[in-house]
């Protein structure tokens, strides 16, 4: 007999070729065996070393290390690993007798079955070869029982200890404990910055404040004594909103913030060269700079943008024409960039959230309550004292019992709201009670569109008689024009209009048709000019305003003129000294016009409504001395030309 393996695909052993390929992978299962037994213990080393390599990195021990401590527990690991696989120097590969030593040892059957298959039989004896095939067929019957069992590289033998468990346990904890710094505290390792060759790597850090506070920007770096020192002396305090900017020349950049500080995408791109980050400090918090390494942890106290105030200075005061003064006082830190006035309707006050309360129907407004802006002392005012002149006596609210508030903004959007004032919105006094009587009715009109019945009845009692009480047959008609437009008002929109007409008719009643056009041009040529003078308009804008106001003037005086003409007394009647004063004096700043300053204009807006106030007084004296005298021609005059009385 000897060693030689039979062929299997020898035409002459058919029988068992089914066997021997079932024996050949048998022995190649046993030579992998054997293989991964010899090398898994040698592996198994290397692999530990591999994750106590992870558990450091992720651990972020590198990153708390200098650039040439890094070197050297690399170093350190590298050699490691190598010592752990310098055994497999003297790996071999399983010989062929070893797998089927091992085959032998699996089948659990005595004299090798499987060496004995792999035998050959070289004698021609008859007598041997039966026995020879006798015996093989013995052995093929027990083949079923050969097999190469599992690995076994018996590691409790090579680490007694138990490291790997231990290693393991670590790797997993770290792997969710890093999170999405995985990559850069495993990259942290191989930055050596400065190590094998110099660098020139710089760190620029500072703080800048928002553009609104008016601060300068605060220089942190470690070279820097009084940085170095910041987390000694306590957290820095710098404005809430302030930016961190950290300015890396040369090598990566790590930045680790607490919960007080946000990483937020830079506005403008870094230079060339550079890496920088940028953190918005909302609230107490620190960074530290970690990569690259050497610099201090900065801690940051946030002021926070404190709420500006804002209150009367004094009750509001009316104005010769209705108008309303406002003076107030402003404070904020930093500075107010807005204020505003809000008024609101008493008789709207909320009870219910607009829903019946006893059984009546909350009032519907036409019109929203009037909200204007203030004039602040300052383009930033952090305290100071402002007024504010605004006419509201054209406005639907006017003469309506209010309520006032003050609300101011600085550039943070934090607001502030004065106490609420209760007071009776200013409103342009009427002599004629026709007048009077459809202002009031507006203003019920425009404050509750669900009373326009009740409006629509006022006006209908206004046209009973109107032989004694409207004897001017336009005035008549234009109650009736009112009454009708009322009564066909369909939507909020159609009973604005009533509103307007309203208004139109009562001013044409007081000024008598002409003044009403006279007096409105004034007005807003004055109040073209005064804004001009508060916004510093050029001087070609200023002298086009000022000859418009000198024409607006004019045409005011030539009304007066007219208006004292018509005196029913007869021809022109001479002023009183009083009246003459004013006109002479409205007259004198006409001329100067073009000099005038807001307060000067404003001096001469109350003149004219005091000389128009006078004007009134004296041809309501005149007509009472007339009726007095009997002079029946001139009362049926004045009676024909006025509405009302």
């Amino acid at each position: 007999m000897n060693g030689v393996t039979p062929d299997p695909s020898d035409p002459t052993r058919d029988s068992d070729a089914l066997s021997r390929l079932k024996l050949a992978q048998a022995l190649d299962r046993a030579i992998y065996a054997i293989a991964w037994e010899r090398a898994w213990p040698h592996l198994a080393r290397l692999l530990t070393v591999v994750g106590l390599f992870l558990v450091v990195s992720w651990a972020g021990l590198w990153l708390a290390l200098p650039f040439i401590a890094r070197a050297i527990g690399l170093f350190i690991f590298a050699g490691i690993a190598i010592a752990a696989l310098l055994p497999l120097i003297r790996y071999r590969w399983p010989s062929r007798e070893e797998a089927l030593g091992r085959l032998d040892r699996g089948s659990g059957i005595r004299h090798r079955p499987a060496t004995t298959l792999t035998d050959t039989l070289s004698s021609q004896d008859p007598v041997a070869q039966a026995l020879w095939q006798a015996q093989r067929e013995r052995t093929l019957a027990s083949l079923k029982r050969i097999r190469a069992g599992l690995p076994h590289p018996r590691l409790a033998l090579h680490d007694p200890w138990a490291l790997r468990a231990l290693v393991m346990v670590l790797l997993v904890a770290t792997f969710f404990a890093a999170g999405d710094e995985r990559a850069m505290r495993l990259g942290a390792a191989f930055d050596w910055n400065g190590v094998l060759a110099p660098a020139n790597v710089r760190v620029d850090a500072w703080v800048t404040p928002p553009l609104y506070t008016g601060k300068p920007p605060i220089i942190l770096s470690a070279a820097n004594k009084e940085a170095a020192a910041l987390p000694a002396a306590g957290p820095l305090a710098v404005p809430a909103g302030s930016t961190l900017i950290v300015r890396s020349s040369g090598g990566a950049l790590d930045v680790v913030v607490s919960s007080g500080l946000k990483e937020v995408a830079p506005t403008e791109a870094a230079p060339k060269g550079t890496n920088e980050k940028h953190f918005t400090i909302t609230a107490d918090g620190t960074a530290h700079v970690r990569a690259p390494s050497g610099q201090p942890q900065w801690a940051f106290a946030a002021t926070p943008d404190r709420a500006p105030t804002i209150s009367l200075a004094k009750d509001p005061e009316r104005q010769a024409r209705g108008g309303l003064q406002l003076s107030y006082k402003i404070e904020d830190d930093y500075g107010v960039t807005g204020a505003e006035a809000h008024i609101a309707s008493r008789a709207n006050d909320a009870k219910d959230g607009g829903k019946e309360t006893d059984g009546k129907t909350a009032a519907r407004p036409l019109f929203e309550p009037p909200k204007f802006p203030l004039v602040l002392p300052n383009a930033r005012t952090r305290n100071g004292v402002g007024q504010t002149v605004k006419d509201l006596s054209e406005d639907p609210y006017a003469g309506a019992d209010v309520t006032l508030t003050l609300t101011a903004k600085d550039e943070a959007g934090n607001e502030a709201r004065s106490e609420p004032f209760n007071m009776r919105l200013p409103e342009r006094l009427f002599t004629n009670s026709l007048a009077r009587a459809l202002i009031e009715q507006r203003r019920i009109l425009a404050l509750d569109a669900n009373k326009n019945s009740d409006v629509y009845t006022a006006l209908d009692a206004l046209m009973i008689a109107p032989e004694l009480f409207t004897p001017d047959a336009g005035c008549y008609l234009g109650l009736r024009s009112l009454a009708t437009q009322l009564e066909a008002a369909r939507t909020d929109d159609a009973l604005r209009n009533v509103v307007a007409s309203m208004w139109a008719f009562a001013t044409t009643i007081e000024d008598d048709g002409v003044a009403g056009s006279v007096n409105a041009a004034l007005r807003s040529a004055q109040d073209a000019l005064k804004a001009a003078l508060d916004r510093g308009a050029s001087e070609d804008e200023l002298k086009v305003l000022t000859q418009k106001l000198r024409e607006a003037m004019a045409g005011k005086v030539r009304d007066l003129a007219r208006r004292a003409e018509q005196n029913p007394l007869g021809p022109r009647q001479p002023f009183p000294a009083e009246v003459q004063l004013i006109l002479d004096k409205a007259i004198e700043l006409r001329q100067k016009t073009q000099h005038a300053t807001a307060e000067q204009l404003a001096e001469l807006a109350q003149q004219q409504d005091a000389l128009r106030e006078q004007l009134q007084a004296y041809r309501k004296s005149a007509n009472n001395r007339a009726n007095k005298a009997g002079d029946d021609k001139t009362n049926q005059f004045t009676r024909d030309r006025k509405c009302g009385s």
